[in-house]
Formats: C-alpha cells, structure tokens, sequence
C-alpha cells in the first residue's frame, strides 16, 4: 500500500510499505481522512522532533523510517483475538497518544508519551494498526472527514481545561493557527463571554472569527496590543493560551492576563527562549503548560464535536490526496498562512 514515510528533515516520500502484522489487542483500521498537524510540520521542517531515529521508542518499538499521521478517522476493518469493545464495521476516531499508563488518567502523560504517526507507523495509508485501548466510538452517521479534526480539537480541550475557564471569563488567544482557532471554539462551548485572538495573518484571524473568537487584533496595525486588549477586558483577562511558540508572544500572554488568572503553554516551541520569573510574579499570573490530552478528555471531545456543541468544520481549510502531500500540504502550510487544517482524503486509496 502507499504511505507517507517520513525518512528525514525535508524528506517525506509517498511509497510503498507493508502492513506490519496485527497485534492480538489491535484492529486494522481502513483510514478515511488523516489530518496535517503542526506536530507533523515540525518534523518535515526542523525534525526529527518527536521521532525515534537512533533506537526504537520505548513505548512503541517504532524507529525511523515510518509512515506519518495522527489525526485520523475510519472504518474498523479487522480485529485482533483479544479485542472485545469494536467489531469490524465500526466507525472510531483514534487517540494516537501511547502512555505507560501507571500513573492516573491525567498524569500519565507526563511519566513519558509517544504518537501513533509521529513514534510508530500512522495514518498516512490506507489502513494502520491501532491498540484497542486507543480506540473511540463515533456515530455511524457521523462524518469522517470532521472526525479527523477530534484529535487537534482534544489539544484545545484541554488546554481550555488546563486554564480552568469559567463560564462569563474571558480569554486572550495568541497565535491563531489550527490549534489556536480550535481553542477558541472550545472557549466558546466553555462559556467564554470575551474571546481575542492575537495573529499578523488578516486571514488567520478571520478564521478565529468564524470559529468563535469575539474580537482580533493584528498586532502589525496597532501601535500596542496589550493596550487594545484591556480596552476590550479592562484589567486583563481571566485566561490567556500562548499558541504561537515565540518569545514575544508568551511574555505578552503574561501582560494581557489579569491577577491570579492563568496563562497556558499551548505551542510546541521550536528553540528555548529567555524567562525572567519576575515578570510572571509581578503580575501575579498563575502559569501552566499543556500538553496532548487525558482518555476522560478525548472521549469528552468526541462527544462534543459529534454533537455539534464544536462546530470544527470551520478549521478545514483543504484536502488532497496522498500523492499530493507534500506539495499541497507540508509546502502549502509551510508558505501559505491562510491554511489552517489540511486533510488527506484516503477513502479510494485502500486495496
């Protein structure tokens, strides 16, 4: 079958592989829509990152060369001998993250992770071999194309989780790329009254509009955006998401946010930058981090886009096909801001 294989930095090629064997506690899973996630983007333009090049992953066994993608929906096309809660035939969305699972939901996370499609082979192929554990349900019903968006909308999820938003707070978005236009939608469905997203892409932040975000500012045509933001939230907002990933932004994220509120680490952040602790106690802000997401979030997602109480459809910026990945998807983010969330169609390319 073809697949994505990612080999080295700049090096994503389209070629043939074999389907490992089914473990007794997978399913082969026909992938229909696998999306193109900054994570990805990361290892086509600075990686490897997350993959395992050296040695095999602990938790996976997967070493490089391996075929890409974590965002991802199907059809269940075969189960193992020890799967017991899907049948061929159901439709799942997958939660790529694998844990060592000896600490809480929650916390596990944080003893060590890895990615299905970023630390062993993914969906970027007709079909992939997922652990029953990393399984959900979605309706029959539901689209595919929209289920592949779940993965990057748990991300938000949880980092509007980790923020501990209430409903009637307000919120400061900066960067409003995929992940920050879905927080914004998650902020929305948290019952967020104030909602500002902070980007230089006009296009980016009309994006957030349309997936909840109440006001914008294009910091290229203010003369301080700290400013705009407290005439729009007098005193700060309650929370603020650093989603960009560069300097500026996070020690801007710190200013915009008023006493005691929490600013949340959002982005993967491509070099260190400088931390002065006495910004952050002078402002008294409470900072967090986030990273992927629990089970209980993933499931709480699923429900929330599946029900339309997120409406992601907005993200989807456009598809293609496998062959065409690296031109119109890893090229086309790298150098067209006005992409947000590109998805592979991968329903005519299974066997």
């Amino acid at each position: 079958m073809k697949a994505a294989v990612w080999h080295s930095q700049g090096d994503v090629r389209v070629e043939d592989v074999e389907l490992k064997p089914l473990k007794a506690d997978e399913v082969k899973v026909r992938v229909a829509y696998t999306g193109i996630c900054g994570s990805d983007l990361h290892e086509y333009q600075e990686g490897p990152v997350f993959v395992p090049v050296e040695a095999a992953d602990e938790l996976t066994g997967g070493q490089a060369p391996l075929t890409m993608g974590h965002e991802f929906s199907g059809v269940i096309a075969e189960v193992g001998p020890e799967v017991t809660e899907f049948k061929v035939g159901d439709s799942v969305s997958v939660n790529p993250t694998i844990t060592h699972r000896k600490s809480p939901d929650g916390v596990d996370v944080y003893d060590g992770y890895s990615f299905i499609g970023l630390s062993t082979d993914g969906g970027f192929a007709p079909y992939v071999n997922v652990p029953e554990g990393n399984l959900y349900h979605i309706p029959a019903e539901f689209s595919k194309r929209l289920a592949a968006t779940i993965e990057p909308t748990a991300v938000a999820v949880q980092a509007v989780k980790e923020g501990e938003l209430k409903f009637g707070e307000t919120v400061a978005i900066f960067g409003a790329g995929p992940i920050g236009v879905l927080v914004a939608a998650a902020a929305k469905a948290a019952g967020a009254t104030k909602i500002i997203a902070i980007d230089l892409s006009a296009v980016r932040l009309e994006k957030a509009q349309a997936m909840g975000a109440t006001d914008v500012i294009n910091p290229a045509e203010v003369d301080d955006t700290i400013a705009e933001i407290e005439k729009i939230v007098p005193g700060g907002v309650d929370v603020s998401f650093e989603v960009a990933g560069v300097q500026p932004t996070f020690e801007q994220a710190i200013d915009a946010t008023r006493p005691r509120g929490h600013v949340v680490i959002v982005s993967i952040f491509a070099k260190p930058i400088s931390f002065d602790p006495m910004q952050l106690m002078n402002a008294g802000v409470k900072l967090t981090t986030s990273i992927a997401y629990s089970r209980e979030t993933f499931q709480q997602t699923v429900d929330l886009v599946a029900s339309g109480q997120i409406d992601v459809a907005p993200v989807i910026t456009d598809e293609i096909a496998l062959d065409d990945i690296v031109e119109k998807g890893f090229e086309s983010l790298t150098h067209d801001k006005s992409q947000a969330k590109i998805l592979v169609n991968l329903e005519n390319e299974a066997d």
